[in-house]
């Protein structure tokens, strides 16, 4: 039965992106989806291209997010623009960032992801209203439809037991870099379990599970095969577990293995 529902709203999904091409090219304008989590971000990146009227840009408000807006861009767009190609730069996506902060730090709790998290939900905001949140020391940025900027920013007061203000902070502005522990080994070959089992320091056999069991994803795409080779710069998601990037080889052991190095998010 669940994936019987699983497969009814990824159909469901289809044919909300479809739509919502199929507008961006007969009104010629760009149209916008909500933010998409790393599954919905793979079904939108592998539907049959003729299934769709338009380019699309997807952008979460930094170049590293993982829950991303698509944007869905008529040719003539790229024409009246005089691009080959568009960036965020480019498209004015719907969303807006806020800067959450105690009122008082002397007095403030340490929050974490999922405290933000629950009291933005908290106020009736849908989750595919929000974007990333990126926690850092006694603040947190959080990304959310502008439709939604305004409840958060004026009904946001408390966090568990801490005063708090919501103020937004211009998207152009924002560079951030999240941190990462840089982790070198061996492998056999450069494959996705190897590559799993040296970022998460796990077997290969407890992992090889999650990847067939569709929970790891190679720039934002389902990969299901453990024998998948991921290139360099590929950032590997894995839910619940984290995402790291994998930065490259280098030279070979005296047993013939090959040293490689990930970035493993922190």
């Amino acid at each position: 039965m669940q994936d019987t529902n699983n497969e009814k709203d990824a159909l469901l999904l289809e044919k909300r992106f479809i739509d919502l091409s199929r507008t961006a090219y007969q009104r010629d304008i760009i149209t916008y989806s909500d933010f998409l989590n790393l599954n919905e971000q793979n079904i939108l990146h592998t539907l049959p291209k003729d299934k769709l009227f338009t380019r699309i840009v997807s952008f979460g408000g930094y170049d590293a997010a993982e829950r991303q807006m698509a944007a869905f861009i008529p040719d003539a767009l790229y024409l009246r623009w005089g691009k080959k190609e568009a960036g965020p730069e480019d498209i004015d996506y719907p969303f807006r960032a806020l800067k959450i902060a105690p009122l008082n730090k002397k007095f403030a709790e340490e929050l974490s992801h999922r405290d933000y998290l629950g009291a933005v939900l908290n106020l009736g905001i849908e989750r595919s209203k929000t974007g990333d949140i990126l926690v850092s020391g006694d603040s947190a940025l959080i990304f959310v439809h502008r439709d939604m900027a305004a409840v958060v920013s004026g009904e946001l007061t408390r966090i568990r037991h801490t005063s708090v203000r919501a103020d937004e902070v211009p998207v152009s502005e924002i560079s951030y870099q999240p941190a990462c522990e840089e982790i070198r080994g061996t492998v056999a070959s450069v494959r996705l379990d190897s590559l799993l089992a040296l970022a998460f320091s796990s077997s290969r056999t407890r992992l090889t599970g999650l990847i067939e069991g569709a929970k790891v994803y190679v720039n934002g795409r389902l990969v299901t095969s453990n024998g998948y080779q991921p290139a360099e710069g590929d950032v590997v998601s894995v839910r619940g577990m984290g995402k790291f990037r994998f930065e490259g080889c280098g030279s070979r052991t005296r047993k013939n293995r090959i040293t490689v190095t990930v970035s493993k998010y922190i």
